[in-house]
């Protein structure tokens, strides 16, 4: 009986460091979780630029847990589930508040209405993506994924912050700012529950080698980020938020339909 009894007892250390292993994943989402928060609060308290740039921290966190839980090899039902959430709270709430509270709302309903569509098409496109995760080809997204959507929203408020002299340019030509925001965020919100298809990245295998001229490339991209952030950042994800079109052209050209379509 003794032997059985450490046998059992060793059986259940190994069980609980099996199951401990999967909080790394999770803390990396729960991270994400807490930037969108904070975002979210930011915006409340008029601390605009903060709340950009949260969102930016939770999309990169967002981009760890997956990478991570693959590593660890830590990937389960409930991370899944729970990054769905992370995600809404991170790329669907806090972009939509933090658009609202920046100068939306100076558009009296058509500045809630227009976050609304944007918070409703985040939940749209998780909900799909989760349900059709196994039949979509891995290769492209169907829609705009939701955090490249917050990207380019929160991207394009940190850069007026940053650049006051890009609202003074609209203004200058009778155009106004507040309906350009009601533009991109109209469009980036639709975009999500569309079948446009935007490219994953996922069939690029980093661990292979590249040309020289790909590793000058990145560095060159890198040093535009160091040296005006937003202003890169904002012109990356918006440059990806109209790929998608690009790629749907050119697909039809060469009447192979929509890449996006059930495998």
């Amino acid at each position: 009986m003794i032997p059985n009894k450490k046998l059992h007892l060793v059986s259940n250390r190994d069980d609980s460091r099996h199951r401990a292993i999967y909080l790394l994943p999770n803390a990396f989402t729960t991270a994400a979780l807490f930037c969108g928060f904070y975002a979210i609060i930011q915006a409340i308290n008029g601390v605009f630029d903060k709340a950009s740039l949260s969102i930016f921290a939770a999309m990169v966190l967002d981009g760890l847990d997956g990478r991570v839980a693959r590593l660890t090899r830590t990937q389960s039902a409930f991370g899944e589930q729970y990054d769905s959430l992370s995600d809404m709270v991170s790329f669907g709430v806090a972009p939509a508040i933090l658009s609202y509270e920046w100068i939306l709302h100076g558009l009296g309903k058509w500045g809630w209405l227009v976050c609304f569509i944007y918070c409703a098409g985040a939940a749209l496109r998780l909900a799909r993506f989760n349900t059709n995760i196994d039949i979509i080809n891995k290769s492209f997204f169907q829609g705009l994924p939701s955090p490249a959507a917050a990207a380019a929203v929160a991207g394009f408020i940190w850069l007026s912050i940053d650049k006051p002299e890009i609202i003074q340019f609209f203004a200058s030509n009778n155009i106004s700012y507040s309906w350009v925001l009601f533009a991109l965020t109209m469009y980036v919100g639709l975009s999500m529950v569309s079948n446009i298809p935007f490219y994953s990245f996922k069939s690029i295998a980093f661990v292979n080698r590249v040309p020289f001229s790909a590793l000058v490339l990145f560095l060159f991209i890198f040093a535009g980020i160091a040296i005006e952030p937003a202003a890169i950042l904002f012109l990356l994800f918006l440059s990806y938020a109209l790929s998608g079109f690009i790629v749907l052209m050119f697909y039809k050209l060469i009447k192979k339909g929509n890449p996006v379509k059930v495998k």
